[in-house]
């Protein structure tokens, strides 16, 4: 069990995100058109992980790594969250959202298998804030379990790993 917070007060998570040199578990996740989405294979991926888009820093969250993929050679930036598709295509398509894949948890495992499902506050089963950076092969690079899910993650050290 890992620990962040929810506006100082601890919120505990169902397990641990996977650590640097780990093998990234597998995922699968739903497309804002309801389609699967797994980890590419032979590109990097950017895991942005959120509690809900329909908050301002989730909001924000999604718009920063929108903007910065824009750059990224070789790499997918996914942005997962508990939210239906329906919610994801309806923010992408007002924010014009284009260079992230926006994917829904809510029929799958992956808040588990990740060890980011919140547990025992209002938000149980929403998504902790995280960011996990998975090179091509599989290994995790960069692992962050946001310490404060009020506030936005490490574009910064998340993005290193990456150059």
């Amino acid at each position: 069990m890992a620990t962040t917070a929810l506006r100082g007060t601890p919120v505990e998570t169902i397990g641990d995100l996977p650590l640097v040199g780990d093998v990234a578990p597998d995922f699968t996740l739903a497309t804002t058109d309801l389609k699967d989405v797994t980890r590419p294979e032979g590109k990097r991926v950017v895991l942005n992980i959120f509690p809900s888009i329909d908050t301002g820093v989730c909001a924000t969250s999604v718009r920063k790594f929108n903007e910065l993929a824009a750059g990224l050679d070789n790499v997918e930036v996914i942005c997962a969250s508990e939210d239906l598709p329906f919610a994801l295509k309806r923010f992408c398509g007002a924010e014009g959202i284009e260079n992230v894949t926006a994917a829904s948890a809510f029929r799958s495992t992956f808040g588990e298998d990740y060890g980011v499902t919140l547990t025992g506050t209002g938000m149980k089963g929403l998504l902790a804030r995280s960011v996990v950076v998975i090179d091509a092969d599989g290994t995790v690079l960069h692992s962050q379990l946001v310490p404060e899910i009020t506030t936005e993650p490490d574009y910064d050290a998340a993005l290193a790993v990456l150059n």
